[in-house]
């Protein structure tokens, strides 16, 4: 297995912390990775993404011109990314958020409402952990227990109050894909 994702979407929006977990996760089950984050100078409501290398074997670099997979959370990320996919990639598209019309044939496209899921089950915030879980049925590089297993790991002391949450948006995300 090598593989790569691109997670994108504004500042604020969770998407370090989802490709921590991805990446966490990856080392969970014993897969090479590698977590690239990029932003602009703003932080909340700027763009932000990173990208998430994912081996059996070693990755020898982070940098993904064109990426496999990208997890789009907002339209600018739609826009400037839905082109540079590999052929036979898969996008997850935040519906919620993008109303754009596809462009290509040559992917597969999941437009998933995570805001309005996220929404639903309490904490619009959590649209984030909604596409995760929406990304891995689409494409299960890892367990699910691996990604709550990161979650633990990350939500220590005053924010593991938010663990519960998170597992249900991861779910909710997970059972939201056909």
């Amino acid at each position: 297995m090598d593989s790569n994702v691109l997670i994108s979407g504004f500042g604020g929006q969770g998407v370090l912390f989802i490709g921590q977990l991805l990446a966490n996760a990856c080392m969970e089950q014993g897969l090479n990775v590698t977590w690239s984050p990029a932003y602009g100078a703003e932080m909340r409501g700027g763009t932000v993404n990173c990208t998430v290398c994912m081996s059996d074997d070693e990755v020898a670099c982070s940098y993904v011109d064109k990426p496999n997979n990208v997890i789009a959370l907002n339209a600018p990320s739609f826009e400037r990314f839905e082109k540079k996919i590999k052929p036979s990639g898969i996008m997850i598209v935040n519906s919620s958020l993008v109303t754009a019309i596809p462009s290509r044939q040559d992917i597969t496209y999941k437009f998933v409402p995570m805001t309005d899921i996220a929404h639903g089950i309490g904490n619009e915030k959590m649209a984030n952990i909604v596409s995760l879980g929406a990304f891995l049925k689409v494409f299960p590089v890892v367990k699910k227990e691996s990604i709550v297993a990161a979650m633990k790991k990350k939500l220590t002391g005053n924010k593991v109050q938010m663990l519960e949450g998170n597992v249900h948006a991861f779910e909710a995300g997970y059972e939201s894909v056909n």
